[in-house]
């Protein structure tokens, strides 16, 4: 039997509606693009100075490195769909390079210029993101954040010399930091923070997986998680034993790195 057709009023406009949801998603990029075209960033760092802080740029010399980082920026964006996500980048142990990893894959995102980048330093033992970027953390940083909201995130957030890409740096030197990462002022600063602008991209940099859980309860508060294995120092046993420790959904992948 078939149905009747309801009166021409009793029509439901879903033309109406899906056109109206079309506009207001336009909207919303705009507004989000226009923001992002306004930020300007007052010292951009010249390619000699780039190059020092081993960080990748446009330019040809670099042009293999940068290529490295961009496909893993591919992955992650194909991974995210239309939405932007928070992507923790860890070493599987100390000293394999997760900092420059996760350093130089938020500087990749950043290249887009429809696209922002915030990078934040959690390996609280170990904080060298704002030494690397020649940034001198004056306003405090995560910890005092976390300590202190009412100081502000805003002002935690420092310009990095590369167009769209700012940072949080650590903060005050800690030794555990899971009271932190677990606390519900952490959780609710990175739910601010990307749902602030929907074309930011957070890049936490992560403590080493082994010797600590910390990275293990950063996890929880991210979408996907990149693992670094330092070449030569990490072998493949160890690097299965942490794997076990994540979410297979949320293991974008493993990156082996061969720079300290």
């Amino acid at each position: 039997m078939t149905a009747p057709t309801p009166p021409d009023g009793d029509m439901p406009d879903h033309v109406g509606a899906a056109l109206s949801a079309a506009a207001g998603e336009i909207a919303r990029r705009t507004t989000a693009t226009r923001s992002i075209a306004r930020i300007v960033e007052p010292h951009a760092l010249t390619r000699r100075v780039l190059e020092e802080r081993r960080l990748i740029h446009r330019d040809d010399s670099v042009r293999h490195q940068a290529d490295a980082f961009r496909e893993i920026r591919t992955r992650l964006l194909a991974l995210g769909g239309d939405q932007n996500f928070i992507t923790m980048v860890a070493p599987i142990s100390s000293k394999s390079g997760g900092s420059f990893v996760a350093r130089n894959l938020a500087a990749a995102f950043a290249f887009d210029e429809a696209k922002t980048a915030l990078l934040i330093d959690c390996d609280l033992r170990h904080p060298s993101q704002h030494g690397s970027l020649g940034i001198d953390p004056a306003n405090g940083g995560l910890i005092d954040y976390l300590d202190h909201p009412a100081l502000g995130v805003e002002k935690i957030l420092y310009h990095t010399g590369i167009p769209r890409l700012r940072l949080i740096p650590a903060g005050r030197q800690r030794e555990m930091g899971g009271e932190y990462f677990s606390s519900f002022r952490m959780r609710a600063m990175l739910d601010s923070l990307r749902s602030r602008y929907p074309d930011r991209y957070l890049f936490l940099d992560g403590p080493a997986v082994k010797g600590s859980p910390d990275a293990r309860i950063l996890a929880d508060l991210v979408d996907f998680v990149v693992l670094v294995a330092g070449s030569g120092r990490d072998t493949p046993g160890s690097i299965q034993k942490v794997m076990a420790n994540f979410e297979s959904t949320k293991l974008a992948g493993i990156v082996l790195n061969q720079l300290p």
